[in-house]
């Protein structure tokens, strides 16, 4: 599940973490998330970095159309409901003077849409599981559900539930935290990602060991830092795998 210091809190002010709902605005879509802070802890919270990477994500940062996503220690949710939301919304981008549409011109279009939207497989422990596949049907319309699917993922472990490098995209915000956690998350985003896939993580850079797992990623993947937030002092560095040419 999505990892970050408990310590954190005592600056940032509990309050924000104990409203049982935080709202934003992504993908044309208002999203209210469920937070639950008493009985999931940290896990069951928004944290800055993953608003700042579902922000990256609208900006167009990721071209969404047809790509099969995952969300590694998802939470509560917001980055793989937004990147679903996103990869709908962008699939039909048309902007065009009406033209009288058929039943059949709709089903056309329903049906590319279903072909060509983002396929958004969410993640977390066992735990978390029920908590954040309810913040993902509460705010994904039911046309859109079927791509989005909530899977059980811990780190190292599990892994025969998933294809080797299976996914074109893998997001994770403030997932690099506890350093034991290092070497599965490690051998996790090797097993998941293909000679052509991109990984995105956001996160700030609190202590040493955080620099320490980006000289470990480094080991295995090209990595580059490709947006900052000052406000938030949240980072994002896209990674792939070295033996694959740069570039999304």
């Amino acid at each position: 599940m999505a990892l970050v210091p408990y310590e954190e809190t005592a600056a940032m002010g509990l309050q924000r973490f104990h409203k049982p709902l935080a709202t934003f605005s992504f993908a044309n879509h208002t999203i209210q998330i469920r937070q639950d802070w008493r009985h999931l802890g940290v896990a069951a919270v928004v944290w800055d970095a993953a608003v700042v990477l579902a922000t990256y994500l609208e900006m167009g940062a990721v071209k969404l159309r047809g790509c099969s996503a995952v969300e590694l220690g998802a939470g509560t949710g917001l980055v793989g409901i937004v990147a679903a939301l996103l990869g709908e919304h962008s699939t039909l981008p048309f902007n065009l003077t009406p033209l009288p549409i058929s039943c059949i011109d709709v089903h056309i279009a329903f049906s590319l849409s279903h072909i060509l939207g983002a396929h958004v497989t969410i993640t977390d422990r066992k735990v978390a599981l029920e908590f954040l596949k309810s913040n993902v049907q509460a705010n994904l319309p039911l046309h859109i559900q079927p791509k989005a699917v909530v899977k059980e993922l811990t780190w190292g472990q599990n892994m025969g539930s998933f294809s080797p490098g299976e996914f074109d995209l893998i997001l994770g915000a403030d997932i690099i935290y506890l350093e034991e956690t290092f070497p599965d998350l490690l051998q996790t985003l090797e097993h998941l990602c293909s000679n052509h896939s991109v990984i995105l993580l956001a996160c700030r850079i609190r202590y040493e060991r955080d620099n320490n797992f980006l000289a470990m990623l480094e080991r295995q993947f090209t990595v580059s830092k490709v947006h900052y937030d000052p406000e938030k002092d949240v980072h994002i560095y896209k990674a792939q795998k070295r033996n694959q040419r740069e570039g999304l």
